[in-house]
């Protein structure tokens, strides 16, 4: 494995790894902190044989997110994510399944293919059976992963609900900041020639604005939706006057 790039927020996903990665093999809720002590852990936490495996999983992943296709789906959307899922912690039903997924969203990333999250699902699978995570959890974070293909989960869907809300919560961002998330995207997208990028990006904001609702947990709707709302709108009227 290439090394992994340096990045402000590496020490404190590990620890938020580790911690997840506990919850999720045990049988009890996870703590409310999502990084506490962790016996046997690596660095500031200990230095435990165990740890070092689950420190060597949990670089995998970060150098997935570090990879250099990527501008917008980089270390910082993860973390972003896992921050919003914090947020959004009690309304989730299985939370270290959540986090889990948080993980491996966008764990597999190429922005000219069609089949990212099938296979990011399929490397949570196997990452996550490795490690030892029972067979049910397991099979709940990649249906979770799945799921952001349409980010449209059912209702009572409550971790497809907290995942979905998490992962779209960037579209309610304060302007200069959704401004930014927009042009890395288009970023990612720089082999698509300029006329049709604008076709491609204009329909997936008329879909997302044609949605009910962009949000389903209440936190979202109350706090989230009306800002995305305007937001899309904007884009679009850029994209069309340009």
């Amino acid at each position: 494995m290439a090394p992994l790039p340096a990045h402000p927020a590496h020490d404190d996903l590990r620890a938020r790894w580790r911690a997840t990665l506990l919850a999720a093999l045990g049988d009890g809720p996870e703590a409310p902190d999502p990084r506490p002590t962790v016996p046997g852990a690596t660095g500031p936490q200990g230095d435990g044989p165990g740890a070092t495996v689950l420190d060597r999983y949990a670089d995998d992943l970060l150098g997935r997110w570090a990879e250099p296709q990527r501008r917008y789906h980089t270390t910082d959307h993860l973390v972003a994510v896992l921050h919003r899922v914090d947020e959004l912690r009690e309304y989730a039903a299985d939370l270290a399944a959540v986090r889990l997924a948080a993980w491996f969203h966008d764990a597999v990333y190429l922005p000219d293919r069609s089949e990212n999250e099938e296979r990011s699902a399929r490397l949570a699978e196997r990452a996550l059976t490795e490690l030892g995570v029972g067979e049910a959890r397991t099979a709940e974070v990649a249906r979770l992963v799945r799921l952001t293909v349409t980010h449209d989960p059912e209702e009572g869907d409550a971790d497809g609900q907290v995942l979905c809300d998490a992962d779209l919560a960037v579209l309610a961002a304060a302007p200069a900041a959704y401004a930014a998330y927009a042009a890395a995207v288009r970023e990612e997208y720089g082999f698509v020639p300029e006329e049709l990028f604008r076709d491609g990006r204009a329909a997936v904001l008329r879909g997302l604005l044609a949605l009910p609702r962009l949000y389903r947990t209440p936190h979202g709707r109350e706090h989230w939706e009306a800002p995305a709302r305007h937001n899309l709108t904007v884009e679009l009227e850029l994209l069309s006057a340009s």
